[in-house]
């Protein structure tokens, strides 16, 4: 007879680790992490339909088991003394240093342990700060009047992982949470009159997939490893892929148990690893050559070179080596770095591959050094560029033996740094504006121009230099997704005050209704502990933060745009208008217009990086259709609103106010379509003599009016657009 236990576990086994088919990049990254947690995490970014979330889940049958205190629930190691945990203190019965006159006083004993498997605690997207840091246990607050803690996420993932799918669409406010969590290895919790902290030493793992939006560069820097997931475009690899899962599907139990061999041995290879990996040696040589690679991929900070360092010691260990090799040091570069070499904030992350090799090869020190000796590109037996294709993306590993999982050797997905290429000149007909596009050619120095022949429309190459654009915001309180935008009444936001709630409360606020219900406990009969409550006692929290928006730019890319350049620093003040959509977590569209049509050339998305490569390429010249422009932009929000009505629009219209498609007349019908929506238009008009077209456009709007020089003219200049509520 199984036990309801056994039970769940037949229900809801775990896709074996050693039967996932290729994605060897990431299955290394994993294992590095499994043996030296100190690595710091993995990021694991890729299309969807990769099995990221399988692969992670997978891991938790590696990790080797933990000894707990027995009966804590912050998961304690009975080895080490802890004064601080909140169910404690406890520890070995005579911690080092501690004992004696001047320390605490000796424990009672030295607590049972208990082992148990590591645990995985999956944190999700929509997860409260409570939920993820603890908070005050109401039910004993209000039964028994204890002022008790009830952990968190933090404390469950304690010497376990910590694993976040989709991290790109956490709230700001819970990445804070997580970010202090991490760097400190301590969790700290100041709130309604509870003062805790506990340890909180886990391994982060995170899924994401670009498209949605990157994740703040605070955040990205505290993953250890990154690796680029792709489905592997080999016929008879995702044949093998499908095979196995439908058979996983048919029969889980079953499955998992034809692998099981193969898992213990990964497990027991793992928990070796982890033992041998004090006695791997890091010669100086390596560590020069760790820090010559980063220096010369211009990383911010030490961190990489921790992480590089640490992550080729878990290499060697994870190899059977006792010191660090240059092959060692090439992989965990591969790894470790992609994320943090300096970038432009809408480039692709990876690495120049053939400037890592000369990094590498430069001689990083005493020629020598013994720690050199079993370096070198070839790196030792099994490790050669060999094999066959990854489903990461990264050439193939050689085979290995059963239950390893094969280590990469080849060069990794996207090794590219991700930037736009130059556009190529176009072969539009010819328009009445296109003189004005060739004289302008010759006019201005700096990096791009316009290309094409007489007559012809063309490209704008490059953009202007990217300045810090103003800051605008959506007049007003909405209540759309979390960001970093406009106000916003939020239900994960800071705590503003209290109200009586409508129906049901959302976020029961305590300490106002304790308040409120404390005069009337004598009259309730109340003497005892505890408190006594009526739901006209109850308050809600009236919780404020900032919301998201959706930023729709129509930028004009007619002929007159395009003269004298004029495109080209356009193209910098929309570049900087979406790094600061980028930040604040906005979703954005753009629209463009010029000959006789205007286009929706990206539909709203929350890849601003989608953005930044469509204006980059964008086509100039022809007529302008102002009027299509404004009108399809009416419709792209009307739409909009029906797919999302509590995401709250920004216009931004970039035009120098002609309309040379249709008359005036009709572009200031169009603009009174818009009237109501929170607008900005950038006035590109240029020259001594202006005609104030833009202005007169921003009025009949009821937008902001900002000259193009204004916008980005000031560096770090930072200006919010305030109305009354």
């Amino acid at each position: 007879m199984t036990t309801s236990k056994e039970t769940s576990k037949v229900r809801d086994p775990r896709y074996p680790f050693t039967a996932i088919v290729g994605a060897e990049d990431l299955k290394l990254a994993l294992i590095l992490n499994a043996v030296s947690p100190g690595v710091g995490g993995v990021l694991i970014r890729g299309e969807k339909g990769t099995a990221k979330s399988t692969i992670v889940r997978a891991l938790a049958a590696l990790l080797p088991p933990v000894e707990v205190v027995r009966g804590c629930r912050f998961s304690c190691d009975p080895a080490v003394w802890d004064p601080h945990c909140p169910d404690g203190p406890h520890g070995p019965p005579d911690p080092p240093g501690l004992s004696g006159p001047s320390g605490p006083p000796d424990p009672p004993g030295e607590p049972a342990g208990a082992v148990r498997p590591a645990r995985l605690i999956e944190l999700p997207v929509g997860a409260s700060e409570d939920r993820l840091a603890g908070s005050l246990d109401l039910e004993r607050a209000l039964t028994e009047g204890v002022k008790a803690f009830e952990p968190g996420l933090l404390a469950a993932a304690h010497r376990g992982v910590l694993y976040v799918d989709e991290v790109n669409l956490l709230h700001d406010h819970l990445v804070d949470l997580l970010l202090d969590a991490a760097a400190l290895g301590t969790c700290y919790v100041e709130r309604e009159g509870v003062s805790v902290r506990h340890a909180a030493r886990f391994l982060l793992v995170g899924t994401m997939n670009p498209e949605e939006g990157e994740l703040r560069p605070q955040l990205l820097d505290r993953f250890g490893l990154t690796v680029q997931v792709r489905a592997s475009r080999e016929a008879s690899q995702r044949v093998e892929v499908v095979r196995r899962r439908l058979a996983f599907e048919a029969d889980p139990a079953g499955f998992s148990a034809r692998w099981s061999g193969q898992e213990r041995a990964l497990a027991a290879r793992v928990a070796e690893a982890r033992a041998r990996l004090a006695g791997v040696a890091l010669p100086d040589s390596e560590l020069r050559r760790i820090a010559a690679v980063c220096a010369g991929f211009e990383v911010d900070g030490l961190r990489a070179d921790l992480v590089t360092a640490r992550a080729a010691i878990a290499h060697a260990a994870w190899r059977g080596r006792d010191a660090v090799t240059a092959d060692d040091v090439r992989i965990a570069a591969r790894l470790a770095l992609p994320h943090r070499r300096r970038r432009d904030p809408f480039d692709a992350p990876g690495l120049d591959e053939s400037r890592l090799e000369d990094l590498l090869n430069d001689d990083p020190g005493d020629p020598d050094d013994p720690g050199d000796s079993d370096g070198g590109p070839g790196g030792g037996p099994g490790e050669g560029p060999g094999g066959g294709p990854g489903d990461g993306g990264s050439g193939g590993a050689a085979p290995e033996e059963a239950g390893e999982a094969p280590e990469p050797a080849g060069a990794p997905a996207d090794p590219g740094g991700g930037s736009a290429r130059d556009a190529e000149a176009a072969g539009d007909a010819g328009n009445a504006e296109g003189a004005e596009n060739v004289g302008a050619a010759g006019g201005e120095g700096g990096a791009g121009g316009l290309r094409g022949e007489s007559g012809g429309a063309g490209r704008v190459d490059g953009a202007g230099p990217v300045r810090p654009a103003r800051v605008f915001t959506v007049p007003g309180v909405g209540s759309g997704a979390p960001g970093r935008r406009s106000r916003a009444a939020t239900p994960l936001g800071r705590t503003t005050g209290a109200r009586v709630p409508r129906g049901r409360p959302a976020s029961l606020h305590l300490t106002a209704t304790v308040a409120a219900a404390a005069p009337y406990q004598a009259r309730r009969g109340r003497s005892g502990p505890g408190l006594l409550l009526r739901r006209e006692d109850l308050k809600e929290a009236v919780r404020e933060g900032r919301e998201g928006n959706l930023v729709l730019f129509v930028v004009d890319a007619s002929g007159s745009m395009a003269a004298r350049r004029r495109m080209h620093a356009v193209k910098g003040a929309v570049l900087g208008l979406l790094l600061d959509a980028y930040q604040r977590r906005d979703k954005v569209g753009l629209i463009t217009f010029r000959g006789a049509r205007a286009d929706l050339a990206l539909p709203p998305t929350s890849s601003v990086e989608a953005g930044a490569a469509r204006l980059r390429e964008l086509p100039t010249g022809g007529r302008t259709p102002l009027a299509a422009g404004l009108l399809r932009a009416a419709e792209v929000l009307r739409v909009e609103r029906l797919r999302d009505p509590a995401r709250r629009p920004l216009l931004v219209l970039v035009t120098d106010g002609r309309a040379t498609r249709g008359s005036v007349e009709d572009s200031h019908r169009a603009a009174g379509a818009l009237a109501g929506v929170a607008a900005v238009v950038v006035d590109c008009e240029g020259g001594h003599v202006r005609l104030g077209l833009a202005g007169e456009l921003a009025r009949r709007m009821g937008a902001e009016h900002v000259r193009l020089d204004d916008l980005t003219g000031l560096a770090g200049m930072v200006r919010e657009r305030r109305a009354a509520v």
